[in-house]
């Protein structure tokens, strides 16, 4: 193709990031690389788990996006407020912006409102703010009952909730209080990380049973008691607590919702393997993407599928850009650490994309997987922003 090109990329979360990066790497300067993003600093999810029970501090977990200048990348500010993907152009704080090519790594946006009284009663511990009110809460807490609730079925980073159990537990341990403390886990889902088969979820059942800590299924949150700190769930079942963390209901954000590119099931449809949506030239990763496995269930939303996608994406277009074909394919191979406290994590990875089930393997929990997960924190913002 001749000419110089406009590739724009709307989100500054892992994929988009990783969009960006490898696009730039990959196109000589005449053509253009744009990063949206509405927060000046990327935070590096992750590292919420660590926080909430003080192992990391705020700063030390984000990076400024204008980082990315300095690789030729042009970083806007500003809200996402109109997507035309037939068009492909975008509206940002009220400036339209037209591009050659388009990716949207908006992510999933979270909905504690949703549910009466969850998000006055509890700590959203996927945000930074929410972890850290849970960090003083359980500074604080001497004794009572903690619960640890996913407030429906589908969520980002599927081991995330089951660490935060195992992470605070150990928290309370290292202080003593333990035994005057209770720590409960209560699910929406039929079980832990069911995608990845009955196998890892029972594993990850009994790191929860070998800590003393109660699991509780298919418990549907529908309201929160705030002045009676009660949980009230659609099964007719009710649950006290003295200190709340939640994982809130996930949608896709309004502006993709509103842009025609989110189907049926609420997400943004793609190829599986380009992910290419039903308009030429668009492309989505990440959390606001809903890939459908053989099973029955969604691909999971985790950033290491995000990341892959990404590559995939970036490479293809640059291929395509730079006149080849380009023939990269997402083949749904990914894997994720569970931390467990103490300096030991586990780690399970597989073919997600694997028929009729996902072929995936744990690995038991140990200090040297936990180094793992260190390296990649510090890898990613010490290396890519």
């Amino acid at each position: 193709m001749t000419g110089p090109k406009t590739v724009v990329v709307l989100g500054g979360g892992v994929g988009g990031v990783v969009t960006a990066r490898e696009l730039r790497k990959r196109l000589p300067r005449p053509h253009r690389v744009v990063l949206i993003d509405r927060e000046r600093e990327h935070l590096f999810a992750p590292s919420l788990l660590w926080l909430m029970v003080g192992l990391r501090r705020a700063e030390a977990i984000k990076r400024p996006l204008s980082r990315l200048e300095r690789k030729g990348i042009e970083v806007r500010l500003g809200e996402v407020e109109t997507i035309d993907a037939e068009a492909r152009r975008v509206t940002v704080a009220g400036e339209a912006i037209d591009a050659d090519y388009l990716v949207v790594s908006l992510g999933a946006e979270l909905a504690p409102e949703t549910i009466p009284g969850l998000q006055e009663a509890g700590h959203n511990f996927y945000t930074l703010p929410g972890a850290e009110r849970l960090r003083d809460a359980l500074a604080s807490l001497e004794r009572g009952r903690i619960v640890m609730l996913t407030a429906a079925p589908a969520y980002k980073c599927p081991a995330a909730p089951y660490e935060a159990a195992l992470l605070v537990d150990h928290f309370l341990r290292e202080r003593g209080r333990r035994d005057a403390v209770t720590v409960e886990v209560y699910a929406a889902e039929p079980g832990p990380m069911g995608v990845a088969g009955p196998e890892v979820s029972a594993a990850v059942k009994q790191m929860l049973e070998a800590k003393g800590i109660p699991y509780h299924p298919e418990h549907q949150v529908k309201a929160v008691d705030t002045v009676a700190k009660r949980l009230d769930f659609a099964n007719g079942v009710s649950a006290n607590f003295d200190l709340l963390a939640y994982v809130p209901p996930h949608r896709a954000p309004r502006v993709v919702r509103e842009s025609g590119l989110a189907s049926e099931s609420g997400w943004i449809s793609v190829d599986r393997h380009t992910l290419e949506t039903r308009f030429p030239g668009v492309y989505a990763i990440g959390d606001v993407v809903s890939i459908p496995l053989k099973l029955g269930k969604p691909l999971p939303k985790a950033g290491v599928f995000a990341h892959a996608e990404g590559e995939v994406v970036a490479r293809n277009i640059a291929s395509v850009i730079s006149g080849r074909l380009g023939g990269e394919r997402f083949n749904g191979y990914g894997g994720c650490f569970i931390e467990i406290g103490g300096g030991k994590a586990g780690f399970g990875a597989g073919d997600f994309y694997a028929e009729p089930t996902p072929t995936i393997s744990l690995r038991p929990p140990g200090w040297r997987w936990h180094l793992g997960k260190v390296l990649v924190e510090k890898s990613w913002l010490y290396l890519k922003l």
